[in-house]
Protein backbone atom coordinates (compact mmCIF):
# COMPACT_ATOMS: atom_id res chain seq x y z
CA UNK A 1 0.00 0.00 0.00
CA UNK A 2 1.95 3.34 -0.94
CA UNK A 3 1.75 6.15 1.62
CA UNK A 4 -1.00 8.87 1.35
CA UNK A 5 -0.12 12.49 0.10
CA UNK A 6 -0.15 13.68 4.22
CA UNK A 7 2.08 10.54 5.06
CA UNK A 8 4.81 11.65 1.98
CA UNK A 9 3.99 15.57 3.24
CA UNK A 10 4.98 14.66 6.32
CA UNK A 11 8.00 12.25 5.94
CA UNK A 12 9.26 14.92 3.33
CA UNK A 13 9.45 17.62 6.02
CA UNK A 14 11.08 14.97 8.10
CA UNK A 15 14.07 14.73 5.65
CA UNK A 16 14.42 17.87 5.06
CA UNK A 17 14.91 19.24 8.69
CA UNK A 18 17.28 16.26 9.45
CA UNK A 19 19.29 17.96 6.23
CA UNK A 20 18.90 21.67 7.58
CA UNK A 21 20.09 19.72 11.14
CA UNK A 22 23.08 18.27 9.23
CA UNK A 23 24.17 21.04 7.03
CA UNK A 24 23.90 23.40 10.20
CA UNK A 25 26.20 20.75 12.37
CA UNK A 26 28.37 20.57 9.26
CA UNK A 27 28.57 24.39 8.84
CA UNK A 28 29.90 24.63 12.21
CA UNK A 29 32.25 22.51 12.12
CA UNK A 30 34.08 24.44 9.54
CA UNK A 31 33.99 26.94 11.29
CA UNK A 32 35.86 25.29 14.71
CA UNK A 33 39.42 24.75 14.56
CA UNK A 34 40.33 21.30 14.36
CA UNK A 35 44.09 21.37 13.59
CA UNK A 36 46.20 19.84 15.97
CA UNK A 37 48.83 22.25 16.97
CA UNK A 38 52.13 20.02 17.85
CA UNK A 39 53.48 22.95 20.50
CA UNK A 40 49.83 23.03 22.38
CA UNK A 41 50.30 19.13 23.59
CA UNK A 42 52.11 18.95 26.81
CA UNK A 43 53.41 15.03 26.11
CA UNK A 44 53.30 12.23 23.16
CA UNK A 45 49.48 11.16 25.56
CA UNK A 46 47.92 14.64 25.14
CA UNK A 47 49.09 14.60 21.10
CA UNK A 48 48.16 10.95 20.60
CA UNK A 49 44.80 11.87 22.60
CA UNK A 50 43.86 14.94 20.14
CA UNK A 51 44.67 12.42 17.46
CA UNK A 52 42.33 10.04 18.44
CA UNK A 53 39.72 12.32 19.19
CA UNK A 54 40.47 13.75 15.20
CA UNK A 55 40.04 10.65 13.85
CA UNK A 56 37.07 10.01 15.65
CA UNK A 57 35.15 13.34 14.37
CA UNK A 58 36.31 12.74 10.86
CA UNK A 59 34.54 9.69 11.01
CA UNK A 60 31.22 10.95 12.43
CA UNK A 61 31.55 13.43 9.54
CA UNK A 62 31.92 10.93 7.33
CA UNK A 63 28.89 9.04 8.42
CA UNK A 64 26.95 12.45 8.75
CA UNK A 65 28.03 13.19 5.22
CA UNK A 66 26.51 9.54 3.71
CA UNK A 67 23.05 10.35 6.36
CA UNK A 68 22.97 13.74 3.91
CA UNK A 69 23.25 12.26 0.68
CA UNK A 70 20.75 9.21 1.51
CA UNK A 71 18.12 12.26 2.62
CA UNK A 72 19.04 13.98 -1.01
CA UNK A 73 18.35 10.70 -2.80
CA UNK A 74 15.22 9.99 -0.68
CA UNK A 75 14.22 13.69 -1.69
CA UNK A 76 14.67 13.21 -5.32
CA UNK A 77 12.87 10.35 -5.30
CA UNK A 78 10.03 11.95 -4.33
CA UNK A 79 10.71 14.88 -6.64
CA UNK A 80 10.34 12.13 -9.69
CA UNK A 81 7.33 10.55 -7.72
CA UNK A 82 9.27 7.18 -7.18
CA UNK A 83 9.87 7.39 -3.47
CA UNK A 84 8.40 4.31 -1.50
CA UNK A 85 9.30 1.56 -4.39
CA UNK A 86 11.82 -0.78 -3.49
CA UNK A 87 14.91 -0.70 -5.91
CA UNK A 88 15.43 -4.40 -6.33
CA UNK A 89 11.70 -5.64 -6.51
CA UNK A 90 10.01 -2.68 -7.32
CA UNK A 91 6.96 -3.16 -4.98
CA UNK A 92 6.01 -0.48 -2.69
CA UNK A 93 8.21 -0.01 0.44
CA UNK A 94 5.20 -0.27 3.67
CA UNK A 95 4.58 3.24 5.11
CA UNK A 96 5.35 1.85 8.26
CA UNK A 97 9.02 0.87 7.37
CA UNK A 98 9.00 4.71 5.64
CA UNK A 99 8.31 5.98 8.85
CA UNK A 100 11.07 4.41 11.14
CA UNK A 101 13.60 4.89 7.97
CA UNK A 102 12.96 7.21 5.30
CA UNK A 103 15.45 6.80 3.78
CA UNK A 104 15.49 2.90 2.90
CA UNK A 105 15.53 1.95 -0.86
CA UNK A 106 14.30 -1.27 0.03
CA UNK A 107 10.79 -3.07 1.12
CA UNK A 108 12.20 -5.10 4.17
CA UNK A 109 11.99 -8.46 2.56
CA UNK A 110 14.47 -7.44 0.29
CA UNK A 111 16.72 -5.95 2.40
CA UNK A 112 16.55 -9.02 4.75
CA UNK A 113 17.70 -11.12 1.84
CA UNK A 114 20.40 -8.81 1.13
CA UNK A 115 21.62 -8.95 5.21
CA UNK A 116 21.80 -12.51 4.58
CA UNK A 117 23.69 -12.53 1.64
CA UNK A 118 26.52 -10.04 3.16
CA UNK A 119 26.37 -12.54 6.08
CA UNK A 120 26.97 -15.49 4.27
CA UNK A 121 29.94 -13.64 2.40
CA UNK A 122 31.24 -12.64 5.43
CA UNK A 123 30.82 -16.11 7.38
CA UNK A 124 33.33 -17.48 4.50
Amino acid sequence: MPLSPKELQEIRAELEERRKKLLVAAKAQLNSDMGLDRNEMADENDLASSEYLLSFELRLRDREKYLLRKIEDALDRMDKNEYGICEVCEEDISPGRLRARPVTTMCIRCKEEQERTEKQYVDK
